[in-house]
C-alpha cells in the first residue's frame, strides 16, 4: 500500500462507525470509482473546518460570529434550550414546536472518560442564562446516564442561581402500544403524568 492511501484509509477511521476494513472499502471505492467524489468530498471538508466555528452566544456551529437563531427577533429570549450537540438542536427545532433559544454544549459530563465541567462549556452557559433575559431553562440533554448527570449537575447550578429549570418529559412514544414497550420507559411515563 502507499502512504497516501494509507494516510486516507486512517483518516476515514476516524469517522464514527467505521472500523478499519469499512474505511479500506472507502478509501478504494473513492480512488477508484469516485476521484470526483473524493476531490468534492476533500473540498468540503476543507472549506467546513476553516469556515466553521462555535456562535459566541450559543455555542452551536456557525460561518458568522453568532448564528442565525441567536439573532431570530422572533425568538422568545426568554426561554432557553440545553442540548448536547448541534444534531440534537437540529431535531427540537424540526417539531416546529419550540420557538425559544439554545445553548449547545458540545458534549455531556463523563468522568469516566475525563470530560468534566469546563470541557462542556458549563461556565458560558451560566453567563448565557444568568444574563436577566433568560426566564427559564429547559434541559433537553439524551436520557443515558451521563446526560442524566449532566442534567442534574447543571439544574442543581441554575437553580442555585436562582433560575426557573425545566427537563423534557419522557414516556411513551407516540404511536407506541403498551405491550411493545419496554418497562422502564413506561414507569418513566407513569412518575411523569400530568393532568389532562
Amino acid at each position: 500500500m502507499s502512504k497516501s492511501l494509507d494516510f486516507l484509509t486512517e483518516a476515514l477511521r476516524r469517522l464514527p462507525g467505521v472500523g478499519p476494513k469499512s474505511a479500506q472499502r472507502m478509501a478504494f471505492h473513492l480512488l477508484q470509482h469516485d476521484r470526483e467524489g473524493a476531490a468534492m468530498l476533500s473540498r468540503a471538508l476543507y472549506q467546513a473546518v476553516d469556515a466553521v466555528h462555535h456562535c459566541a452566544m450559543c455555542n452551536t456551529f456557525a460561518e458568522t460570529e453568532v448564528c442565525d437563531t441567536c439573532l431570530d427577533e422572533a425568538r422568545d429570549k426568554a426561554l432557553l434550550c440545553v442540548v448536547e450537540t448541534p444534531a440534537d438542536q437540529l431535531m427540537i427545532e424540526q417539531t416546529l414546536t419550540y420557538k425559544g433559544l439554545y445553548f449547545v454544549l458540545m458534549g455531556r459530563l463523563s468522568p469516566l472518560d475525563g470530560i468534566g465541567p469546563k470541557d462542556i462549556h458549563l461556565d458560558k452557559l451560566i453567563n448565557r442564562a444568568a444574563d436577566g433575559v433568560v426566564g427559564e431553562v429547559v434541559l433537553a440533554t439524551n436520557f443515558t446516564n451521563e446526560g442524566e448527570a449532566t442534567a442534574h449537575y447543571i439544574s442543581e447550578m441554575l437553580k442555585a442561581r436562582g433560575l426557573k429549570v425545566s427537563r423534557l418529559a419522557r414516556g411513551v412514544p407516540v404511536g407506541g402500544e403498551l405491550e411493545y414497550v419496554d418497562a422502564g420507559t413506561i414507569a418513566r411515563a407513569m412518575l411523569d403524568r400530568r393532568a389532562t
